[in-house]
């Protein structure tokens, strides 16, 4: 740590020094990796390639497992990287690319997954309007949208952040550039800049949940009209999971970035982290999407062999095109 306060980059602590526990915790991110790789992969090959699927909801689907497939290899292959190699570092201009998009892609998946509570809200309360109200002109310009309000989310915490002066040794208390850390080693009250935009960025996202919570509200008032008890049971075994994990993310994140840089660092508080880095992208294909008994049919037919080389021809002639 001697030459720490001389280097232009930073030094990541992770979860311990211990060397067994780097191995493990590197072969269970590993584990945690694949499985959200493959999950997102799978629905976002599944909406592509099932013509069945190009509606609004499977379109926002895709989105949203591209997000999120961006967003967990911000954090996690860097952080297996560093445990199996016992080596911290990481440089200033990966640990700026890091907490933009970080970032950005996090700010993204609050505005998608609100944009798909919207588009629920529509589907079911006003169903005899949905296809004129989510047209594809309408469903482009609100993912459009989503890109360019995270992009600018990222770039204006970017910023802000690494135009505040470091006192100390440059050591971050975390497997990656997060935020709140790198206030800690901010000199004396030049954060609060970044502090009125962290508050900026939790207000627009309490705003999101509660736009999602009143949606939802308003799906289960119209879903308790309906008469088939088999009805009711499908749209809350769809809703409730996606609620709980919007509810999750926001509030472990929110908790995160309100933390005052002032206070210590534990164990507890780096385990919580988890919550909102990495078991949002791992979960959300099986609550999404592989739950949905339509993606399942789907995904049975682009794995079967005629299909398979079908879809094979397909991709052939779009790439000669």
């Amino acid at each position: 740590m001697a030459n720490v306060t001389s280097m232009s980059g930073f030094i990541l602590l992770g979860f311990s020094d211990d060397r067994k526990f780097q191995i493990l915790h590197a072969l269970l991110f590993l584990v945690t990796y694949l499985l959200a790789l493959t999950g997102n992969l799978l629905i976002i090959t599944i909406t592509t390639l099932d013509h069945c699927l190009h509606s609004p909801m499977y379109y926002f689907l895709k989105h949203l497992s591209l997000l999120d497939l961006c967003f967990i290899s911000v954090t996690v292959p860097q952080s297996i990287a560093n445990s199996l190699m016992d080596n911290g570092y990481i440089s200033l201009g990966q640990c700026i690319l890091q907490v933009f998009f970080f970032i950005a892609l996090a700010s993204s998946e609050v505005a998608i997954l609100t944009v798909m509570s919207y588009d629920r809200y529509v589907a079911i309360c006003q169903p005899l309007q949905y296809e004129t109200i989510m047209d594809p002109c309408t469903c482009r310009h609100a993912v459009m949208a989503v890109w360019i309000a995270g992009g600018l989310s990222g770039l204006m915490h970017t910023t802000v952040n690494f135009s505040i002066p470091l006192c100390g040794e440059r050591v971050i208390h975390h497997f990656f550039c997060d935020v709140p850390q790198m206030l800690e080693l901010a000199c004396s009250y030049e954060f609060i800049n970044e502090i009125a935009v962290a508050t900026f960025t939790t207000s627009t996202a309490f705003i999101c949940l509660i736009s999602i919570v009143l949606s939802y509200i308003r799906i289960f008032s119209a879903v308790l009209r309906i008469p088939s008890a088999e009805g009711r049971i499908k749209v809350f075994s769809t809703c409730l999971p996606h609620l709980f994990v919007v509810t999750f993310f926001l509030s472990a994140a929110g908790f995160e970035f309100l933390r005052l840089p002032s206070d210590p660092q534990s164990a507890m508080d780096l385990m919580f982290s988890i919550f909102y880095t990495v078991i949002p992208p791992t979960l959300n294909p099986v609550i999404y999407s592989l739950r949905n008994e339509a993606m399942k049919a789907s995904l049975r037919k682009v794995l079967s062999k005629e299909e398979f080389s079908q879809k094979k021809m397909y991709l052939k002639a779009i790439f000669k095109h």
